[in-house]
């Protein structure tokens, strides 16, 4: 059952000025449309807060330190031996100008209490509230891609 998995590893690194986020609000033609944090695809060798700074500063222009590791959102499609991890950061620790012609979408600060309001995907939505929280979260996910549909879901406070 472990031979032949693909595995893919991303990062999400959201940036916190006080009672505001830095959020991505990203264009229907970039896929995942509406409001996220910066993160992308991990590089290899590159470390996975090496590639959260990364992906930062080349969706935002901002360079970031003193990462926070918050969490881990996964989910696997059994049928296809396919693990798609995500692994989260969030920081206050940041330097430099937003860019002007962001690659992403465009860049907003948003007050934390009102980000849930904004269009956003249903699982970036499920797993902004946990950066706040104390401790870490894992949100494991089993889904099917042929039904489109989420076999089992849990989601754990550490």
């Amino acid at each position: 059952m472990t031979d032949n998995i693909k595995v893919d590893i991303y990062t999400m690194c959201l940036v916190q000025d006080g009672e505001k986020v830095l959020l991505l609000n990203r264009p229907s033609k970039k896929g995942f449309p509406g409001f996220i944090a910066p993160g992308g695809k991990l590089d290899f060798p590159e470390s996975l807060t090496e590639g959260a700074a990364r992906e930062v500063y080349e969706e935002t222009g901002l360079h970031v330190s003193e990462l926070i590791y918050k969490g881990l959102d996964e989910f696997v499609d059994v049928k296809k031996n396919y693990r798609y991890m995500v692994f989260n950061y969030l920081t206050n620790t940041f330097e430099g100008n937003l860019l002007q012609d962001p690659p992403e979408g465009t860049l907003h600060w948003i007050h934390i209490h009102e980000a849930m309001e904004l269009p956003m995907q249903s699982w970036f939505k499920r797993r902004f509230p946990l950066f706040f929280q104390e401790g870490t979260f894992e949100i494991y996910s089993v889904w099917d891609e042929e039904e489109k549909v989420t076999l089992k879901e849990t989601i754990k406070k550490l």
